[in-house]
């Protein structure tokens, strides 16, 4: 049995969905029993509840020959790095109680770093506790910056006709789709190949810039001219709390910005086959942003 948390997210969902094409025994957790209804058809056992609740997780994870284990979003957390340390926590209870052998845990670029990356310390905690199971076999997957991240630039584009953040235009960094990060995953919680705590970074085809971000958007969405906007800290943090975010959560993403900026936050091992990832931006932007685009 191979059970995902977080089987209602992005790279849960893709994880879950490869596993089971492959013929794979699944188990997918998540909050909502509704959100997993397509892969429960799929062939899933499916359990619906609380990631926080370490007791649910351990008769959630009774049986399984390996976890894909993340940490779930919390936009409006008043407090990120408690709730990630309480969930982190918890989970890490849970594989411990349960006897589980293997966990491919989503971290992120950045990853071995305690300080000064935003969200990204949450990851470095949590590694740091799977590394201190006895008997656990973790692999954690330092994926670059999501392609499904610019999805929160469309409405910005839509209605204002520029593209922008407090990341710097000209700093290549980088990125994925999450479909190739579910795809590594599902590989390596069939395949068990790894002993210890293993480290592989996922790093997309290549590395891009947000200038060039906005250059290949643009053509997808018929924007020609569309530029790019590198925002000032403080009025990113501010215009992250207008749209919803806490202000522990939006100060969280603009240290993880200037990381990224200041070349804090970067690669490792440099680009190889094995962290090269085959989904091209061009390809996902004319294929999943633009018809989004058009649609808003």
């Amino acid at each position: 049995m191979i059970t995902i948390l977080g089987a209602s997210g992005k790279t849960g969902r893709a994880t879950a969905e490869i596993l089971l094409d492959q013929g794979e025994k699944v188990r997918v957790i998540a909050r909502n029993r509704e959100h997993l209804a397509a892969l429960e058809k799929q062939g899933a056992e499916v359990m619906a509840g609380d990631a926080g609740d370490a007791h649910f997780l351990a008769s959630a994870l009774h049986g399984s020959d390996a976890v894909y284990a993340l940490l779930p979003p919390h936009p409006t957390t008043p407090d990120f790095l408690a709730y990630a340390d309480d969930i982190g926590e918890g989970i890490t209870q849970a594989v411990r109680s349960a006897g589980v052998k293997y966990v491919v845990f989503l971290s992120s670029v950045g990853g071995e770093l305690p300080s000064g990356t935003g969200p990204i310390v949450g990851l470095h905690r949590q590694e740091k506790r799977f590394a201190a199971v006895k008997g656990l076999n973790t692999v954690t997957l330092r994926a670059g910056y999501f392609f499904e991240n610019h999805f929160m630039s469309l409405p910005l584009i839509k209605h204002q006709g520029i593209n922008g953040s407090a990341l710097a235009g000209d700093v290549p960094f980088a990125q994925i789709a999450t479909r190739d990060i579910g795809a590594a995953a599902a590989e390596a919680l069939r395949s068990r190949d790894f002993s210890g705590f293993e480290v592989r970074e996922l790093l997309g085809p290549r590395d891009l810039s947000m200038d060039e971000v906005t250059r290949i958007l643009g053509e997808a969405i018929g924007q020609h001219d569309l530029k790019y906007v590198q925002f000032p800290y403080d009025a990113a943090q501010h215009a992250m709390v207008e749209a919803g975010l806490s202000q522990s959560m939006a100060s969280m993403y603009v240290e993880m910005s200037q990381g990224f900026n200041e070349g804090v936050i970067h690669a490792l091992d440099g680009r190889n086959a094995r962290n090269t990832t085959p989904t091209r931006f061009e390809d996902f932007a004319k294929q999943v942003l633009a018809p989004v685009y058009r649609a808003q």
